[in-house]
């Protein structure tokens, strides 16, 4: 039985080109099962191949969005399981989606579901929300990016903070060290991420693809290299049946109708 099957991830698709993949896990608080997280990869790769998804949406529960991943599941693993683990490819598949993923934040975010949200391109979350890694209270570290892609986000002193002692930091904090992109009252995170989604999904499909692109290539190119890579993508966008909508659209004064080509 898949996640799906079971209902440990439910799918709906809240507005034209969004597609909305809720984590329903509570009894577990959304603890990210293999099962779970093979499910968030396939669905989100499914989408990333279907003209008709142009962004995604994230999200847990009112008081969770992930509390990290299955300890039931980990506890039996030796150094020889954790190295043949799928989870890895996994998260992989996750990162290379095309499309716009936003992840909406209640309550807590913690282990691999703060890893999760750092798969995303944008967070909202609740100013009740809770971020952290708390990875060394099981006498492991984090395994798929809490830390090399949270140094990343929010600087090599916070990381070392958040990892080394475990605690959790704000929505507040979260925000001002650029873990999350924006904050909104309890309970309207999904609400928000849905609206946010929805703006993008009405942009140029190719143009947001290759702008994701461009921004996620800062993580591993010089500056050199990046700003011949943005050029690049820029230049090819030019060739595309957008373009030439988008800018008639513009000296013709209505709204442009996009078809991904």
């Amino acid at each position: 039985m898949t996640a799906e099957q079971s209902g440990m991830l439910i799918i709906e698709t809240p507005s034209p080109g969004v597609k909305l993949l809720r984590l329903n896990r509570p009894e577990k608080r959304n603890a990210l099962a293999t099962p779970l997280l093979a499910a968030i990869a396939d669905t989100l790769g499914e989408g990333d191949m279907d003209d008709n998804v142009r962004a995604f949406v994230i999200t847990g529960g009112d008081k969770i969005f992930a509390a990290g991943a299955d300890i039931n599941e980990m506890a039996p693993k030796d150094g020889a399981d954790a190295l043949a683990d799928p989870r890895p490819a996994l998260w992989g598949r996750i990162r290379s989606v095309r499309k716009p993923i936003i992840a909406a934040v209640e309550g807590w975010c913690l282990g691999a579901g703060n890893e999760l949200l750092m798969c995303c391109d944008i967070a909202i979350a609740s100013n009740e929300a809770k971020f952290g890694q708390p990875e060394t209270n099981l006498g492991i570290i984090p395994g798929a990016g809490g830390g090399a892609t949270l140094a990343r986000v929010v600087g090599r002193s916070q990381a070392m903070k958040m990892v080394l002692t475990g605690a959790a930091i704000s929505a507040e904090e979260a925000l001002g060290f650029g873990l999350i992109a924006e904050t909104c009252e309890p309970k309207n995170a999904t609400k928000r991420a849905v609206e946010l989604a929805g703006e993008i999904a009405a942009r140029a499909p190719l143009a947001v693809q290759q702008a994701k692109a461009v921004i996620n290539a800062a993580y591993d190119l010089p500056h050199t290299a990046h700003l011949a890579l943005e050029r690049q993508a820029f230049s090819l966008l030019f060739s595309t049946e957008d373009k030439k909508e988008g800018v008639t659209a513009f000296l013709e004064k209505r709204k442009p109708v996009w078809r991904g080509k």
